[in-house]
């Protein structure tokens, strides 16, 4: 009886402090529509571009993570938060995320299990790999694995939280020019 109410109290205080954060994401006007294609006119306008990150991974890093997170959504994450989380804190966390428009998450934090960002090293290469990645995505037809997070997922609700989790990355990448 005390692991329900640690249980429950876990969970009223993480809609508390997801709603308090509906308020504190971002409200300011995304790069291009929230849609692949969106995505796609972004990433277009990167290629040969020296680009340059203001905190943390470097652009190549940033994109091959954002790629990964695309792979895995038709592969299969390596690891997945515990079946309580996916079916109540994620899906809550998704929802806020789509109704605002924006995401939030820490901008440095590896999926779980996922392979080092290393490769490609170079930063067009992991461009290049990211804008096939979304192509893949734009053109699967089967069935996609559960977000590590946010579980079960249909393919416009993927294709949604990988657009706005690119965005969110993309807060920190400028021209080298700029």
């Amino acid at each position: 009886m005390q692991r329900r109410t640690v249980l429950k109290g876990a969970f009223w205080a993480g809609v508390g402090v997801l709603g308090a954060g509906f308020w504190a994401l971002p409200t300011g006007l995304a790069p291009a529509a929230v849609s692949l294609e969106g995505a796609q006119q972004v990433l277009a306008k990167l290629a040969d571009r020296e680009l340059v990150s203001l905190k943390g991974w470097s652009p190549a890093e940033v994109f091959n993570h954002c790629a990964q997170s695309i792979e895995y959504s038709i592969s299969g994450y390596p690891e997945l938060k515990p079946g309580w989380f996916r079916s109540s804190v994620g899906p809550l966390a998704f929802s806020v995320f789509a109704a605002r428009g924006a995401m939030r998450h820490p901008l440095d934090e590896a999926i779980p299990g996922a392979a080092a960002l290393a490769s490609p090293t170079s930063q067009a290469q992991a461009l290049q790999r990211l804008q096939q990645a979304f192509a893949d995505f734009a053109a699967y037809q089967g069935e996609l694995q559960p977000h590590f997070a946010y579980g079960a997922l249909n393919h416009a609700d993927y294709a949604q939280a990988h657009v706005l989790h690119l965005y969110n990355h993309l807060s920190l990448i400028r021209l080298a020019d700029s």
